[in-house]
């Protein structure tokens, strides 16, 4: 049995670790050997099984973790930065009157210039313009209070 398990598992210690393991399973399930099967045929399958079973966690597992010197980068981009960024930007946009926070994010998020925006929220462009003003500097007074 030993001779198999070092055949699979291409490694003395690594062949011992799979006796181990398939003595083990065979001792917690001896209930269900059937009396007449060959108990060394009953062995290697179960050692067999294990074998595939820890060869597909291997495989997930290195396909699951990378080298040591990949999680220096981890992180590095600033996304997780970012996107605190913007969902404190988001709150304090919450708070602004309707009125900014359209002009706000017609301009200053969609890009429209004033003159399609105030053609969309259908006021002058003037009145766009100073609800734009004030939403921009409510929005600049509330993200600096919170920071």
């Amino acid at each position: 049995m030993r001779r198999f398990a070092i055949g699979l598992a291409g490694h003395p210690a690594d062949g011992d670790d799979l006796c181990q393991m398939t003595i083990e399973r065979a001792l917690t399930r001896k209930d269900q050997f059937q009396q007449g099967t060959r108990l060394d045929s009953w062995m290697y399958r179960i050692m067999r099984n294990i074998w595939i079973d820890e060869s597909r966690a291997r495989s997930r597992r290195s396909e699951t973790f990378v080298d040591e010197e990949a999680g220096f980068a981890v992180g590095a981009d600033g996304a997780q930065e970012a996107s605190i960024a913007l969902n404190d930007i988001d709150r304090a946009m919450q708070r602004l009157p309707d009125e900014q926070r359209e002009a706000v994010l017609l301009v200053m998020v969609e890009g429209y210039s004033y003159k399609e925006a105030a053609a969309i929220v259908d006021c002058p462009v003037g009145t766009l313009n100073s609800r734009l003003v004030r939403g921009r500097d409510a929005l600049m007074e509330i993200l600096e209070a919170e920071a």
